[in-house]
């Protein structure tokens, strides 16, 4: 039988990279260069499942692919909660004092950023933590470092010159598993829970009405972010995580009532929660 094909957005050793090997031990991950190209490769049928991350306990959501989901017409099948360490890795030759600069994504540069400024390191964005180690690797320069995973100093043959550097102890990342179809891939079902997204019309007081609905129909509201709705000025779609079921009476009666008020609703799942 041949192997299903799961996209992840980075390279090995990228933290995407290692929920992919988590989730489908047995299947064969993918490498794309960017969050757009890892979603479409989906979408077109290239590869079967998609593994991006949706937000970190730290440095909050990743808003680009918050926006995939809400254009496109990808489904959530589970979401995965990685805990992360950020550490510094140098060239075999290096030192912590050695170093002038670190690479990393934006995302891991916040992370360690009481660290970085102690150390009055430059900061070097790089698309991914991995790609970060990959190109000091191959820079090899005792001034340059990374900061990744620890796994990723051994596949680039980088030393672990700092370990832990991330400010939070509680740092985790969590990854939705997307694919084509409606369903679960039946991981972590302790806590059933959807994700919902919705616009409001442009007056006073809109946004609390779909909150009260959702709150009357005792469904708990864990997360509300909002993001600027592309093509609307000052205007935006709201993104809720709640826990429960959307695919019951109550749940269906809630939908329904939200329609009515909202001129847009999107329900991503459902997915189960680690």
């Amino acid at each position: 039988m041949d192997k299903k094909r799961i996209a992840y957005s980075g390279i090995e050793g990228a933290f995407a990279h290692t929920v992919a090997g988590k989730v489908f031990p047995d299947e064969q991950p993918v490498s794309f260069k960017s969050f757009r190209e890892t979603y479409d490769s989906v979408v077109n049928g290239d590869c079967d499942y998609a593994v991006l991350p949706i937000d970190n306990s730290y440095s909050g959501e990743v808003t680009d692919v918050m926006d995939l989901l809400f254009e496109g017409d990808l489904y959530i099948n589970a979401l995965y909660s990685l805990p992360v360490t950020q550490n510094l890795l140098g060239t075999k030759n290096s030192t912590k004092e050695s170093i002038k600069k670190v690479f990393s994504h934006p995302k891991a540069l916040e992370q360690c950023d009481e660290y970085i400024r102690k150390n009055g390191y430059e900061v070097i964005p790089s698309s991914n933590t991995a790609r970060a180690a990959r190109e000091v690797a191959r820079l090899n320069d005792d001034s340059i470092a990374a900061i990744a995973a620890i796994e990723t100093a051994a596949i680039y043959g980088l030393k672990v010159l700092d370990e832990q550097i991330n400010e939070s102890g509680d740092n985790t990342t969590r990854f939705v598993i997307l694919s084509r179809n409606m369903g679960s891939i039946g991981l972590y079902e302790k806590e059933k829970s959807f994700i919902l997204f919705f616009t409001v019309p442009d007056s006073a007081g809109a946004l609390i009405v779909p909150l009260q609905i959702i709150a009357r129909y005792d469904y708990n509201m864990k997360v509300l972010h909002s993001r600027p709705l592309k093509g609307h000025n000052w205007q935006y779609y709201f993104y809720v995580e709640i826990e429960g079921d959307h695919e019951t009476d109550k749940g269906e009666n809630m939908k329904r009532e939200l329609t009515e008020v909202c001129p847009c609703i999107k329900v991503l799942g459902p997915h189960n929660c680690r």
